[in-house]
């Protein structure tokens, strides 16, 4: 038999790049659950944003930032961006291929082991949403697995 429990992790957002760490959040809803072992899936609900395992360090984020950047850096002339041919498009729609097309690298779900009661990772690990194309609220929807006898 599996025991599931599903939560919305809901956040605001700051910056048109930023990351943010989310691992004492999962942590905190494994503890509530009472879970020992398990499996923990985390999907970012937005194609704006990514979920990646990396280290919570200020210089290494901003490397990360720029080095992303320059890959699929805004100012180029994406189709995606050519809002005029595209139809049905809202007035607010912004210009954000290169946060789709960054989102696909990174990925948007991640699945982690919980090991006696902990979040799998190792010591300089860290749970971050990335937010592509902020500021805005997002959400994270995570489901948490474990076998019962």
């Amino acid at each position: 038999m599996v025991q599931l429990m599903h939560h919305r992790l809901d956040l605001q957002t700051v910056g048109s790049f930023s990351c943010h760490d989310i691992t004492t959040d999962l942590q905190a809803l494994i503890d509530r659950s009472g879970i020992s072992d398990g499996l923990l899936v985390a999907v970012g609900q937005h194609t704006t944003t990514a979920l990646a395992l990396n280290e919570n360090e200020e210089r290494l984020l901003v490397d990360i930032e720029r080095f992303f950047l320059e890959l699929a850096s805004p100012e180029r002339p994406w189709l995606h961006n050519d809002l005029h041919l595209r139809p049905g498009v809202p007035p607010d729609e912004p210009r954000n291929a290169h946060a789709h097309l960054i989102s696909l690298m990174l990925g948007n779900q991640l699945s982690l082991p919980v090991v006696e009661g902990r979040l799998g990772i190792g010591r300089w690990q860290s749970v971050l949403l990335v937010e592509l194309d902020g500021p805005r609220r997002r959400e994270v929807l995570l489901t948490l697995l474990a076998a019962t006898a």
